[in-house]
């Protein structure tokens, strides 16, 4: 499936027919869309699953439909209130993924004009609450890929500045490398009503609330995510992947971080994060290729505390202890903030 899950495909899915699936979460972890990294992040998959899953069910129980079925142990499934035990099984209805075709280093799509129904909606949906100075969309702005009415701002923002709306964005899903666009762009290879458009931003914004006041109950704030939505078989949106954990969202704690920034801030001093910023600009489509370094493992005491990090957000955003034995928050990101001082 990716660099982080796998996907085995229970009952495939059709034009007229849903199908059934089953993610796997791995321990695995991904950054800078490199990849599979070259170690692991102990029970970052269950973590993620179970963290994952207890959303998919917060946004059921308000009335937006997800493709979450339940959670899998021993080959049967569970609600999270009748799971005997933490999984990184996820169970989920499937929906046909249309894969837009590159032709002369140009993505054709409009296999999406006739698609119908029952289909992955080719977009990743952004919002951010605030703007680290880093932010890409400062790049953007200077280069004038987009503009700040293209976000929603009368006027440019500046970094740091948090938003009483989130700006919205958008980037592709289903290219070789995520390529950020404007809302109008995003509408014309989706094929998607006006009307779609605006109830996928409310849908966004929905989202966006639901895990900013679940987080702000143990003192973290969601500073920005991304969610993936799909049209279900009567062509309604349905939220479907995972979202509100680490690796959908930046959230801080303070002032560190709480998500796989962590890994980045490590990676981004190395050899490593310098030749693949090269190699992007170089060739945008091949530059894992031609990349001439590769990414060094984490040291083992820093990985196993970033381990505690998601460990620690699962048992305390679901109210129960999945993960026995994990020191308290305070005292894990402590153990971070260790590792991320200048030296």
């Amino acid at each position: 499936m990716g660099s982080v899950k796998d996907l085995t495909v229970l009952k495939p899915a059709t034009t007229d027919r849903a199908g059934v699936a089953r993610f796997t979460f791995s321990d695995r972890y991904s950054v800078f869309d490199w990849g599979e990294m070259p170690d692991l992040i102990p029970d970052k998959g269950t973590a993620i699953a179970m963290l994952g899953s207890y959303f998919l069910e917060k946004l059921e129980s308000m009335g937006v439909a997800t493709h979450f079925r339940g959670m899998v142990h021993n080959d049967n499934v569970y609600s999270l209130a009748d799971l005997p035990q933490a999984s990184n099984v996820q169970e989920v209805e499937l929906v046909r993924v249309i894969k837009p075709q590159l032709k002369d280093e140009v993505y054709d799509y409009s296999a999406y004009q006739n698609a119908g129904a029952g289909f992955l909606i080719p977009l990743e949906v952004i919002y951010r609450n605030s703007l680290p100075a880093g932010s890409s969309v400062f790049k953007r702005l200077q280069n004038g890929s987009i503009t700040p009415q293209d976000l929603g701002l009368d006027s440019m923002p500046q970094p740091e500045q948090r938003f009483d709306q989130p700006l919205l964005d958008v980037s592709t899903k289903l290219e070789i490398t995520d390529r950020y666009m404007t809302w109008r762009e995003a509408q014309q290879i989706s094929a998607m009503s006006d009307a779609e458009i605006t109830a996928l931003k409310e849908l966004t914004l929905k989202v966006d609330n639901l895990i900013s006041d679940e987080f702000a109950r143990i003192g973290l704030v969601n500073e920005d995510g991304k969610i993936e939505v799909a049209f279900d078989y009567d062509r309604q949106l349905m939220v479907v992947d995972v979202l509100g954990t680490l690796d959908e969202c930046r959230f801080t704690y303070g002032a560190l971080p709480v998500s796989k920034e962590i890994a980045r801030i490590w990676y981004r001093g190395s050899d490593w994060y310098k030749a693949i910023e090269d190699s992007k600009k170089r060739d945008r489509q091949h530059w894992k290729e031609i990349c001439p370094v590769q990414p060094e493992p984490l040291p083992v005491e820093f990985r196993d505390a970033i381990a505690n990090v998601y460990r620690a957000c699962t048992n305390e955003i679901t109210g129960r202890e999945w993960f026995a034995g994990v020191p308290g928050f305070n005292e894990v990101m402590q153990t971070i903030s260790n590792y991320l001082e200048p030296k």
